[in-house]
């Protein structure tokens, strides 16, 4: 086994960091889109509301950060696809979760999404590594 550190210096972060910010921008697009057609329609305001409240958000939360998380890992397939590992996926991981704490920081009119707690960061665990499952052989060689 090598160094760890070593390992994280070689993983492509320059990639890792483009498809995070290219999945958080489609991410703020979609959530755009869903706030004012739902200011212009009340049946979706209030579909929009009982999917986000109550103990039905809490699994429309997983749902939404495990698509953010399958959503990263098609970016980096367009990206960076003959190098993606295991190692290279737990980096998706870190580079989604950093950009969407800074998107968490800006100050936008809206927001649906933001990274607040450990049920986001497993939902996006759960959809990097379900879209990333075929790169799940090359654990041996990071």
């Amino acid at each position: 086994m090598g160094d760890p550190i070593e390992r994280l210096k070689r993983l492509p972060w320059g990639a890792l960091f483009q498809a995070a910010l290219i999945t958080v921008l489609v991410v703020m697009i979609l959530e755009f889109l869903v706030l004012q057609t739902a200011q212009l329609s009340p049946p979706v305001a209030r579909l929009v509301s009982a999917l986000l409240g109550g103990s039905l958000g809490v699994i429309s939360l997983l749902a939404i950060f495990a698509g953010i998380g399958a959503l990263g890992v098609l970016v980096l397939e367009y990206i960076y696809q003959p190098g993606i590992t295991l190692g290279s996926l737990w980096g998706l991981v870190l580079a989604l979760a950093l950009t969407l704490l800074l998107k968490t920081h800006l100050p936008l009119p809206w927001s649906l999404v933001s990274l607040n707690n450990e049920l986001e960061l497993i939902g996006i665990v759960i959809g990097v590594f379900l879209k990333g499952k075929p790169y799940w052989q090359s654990f041996r060689r990071w």
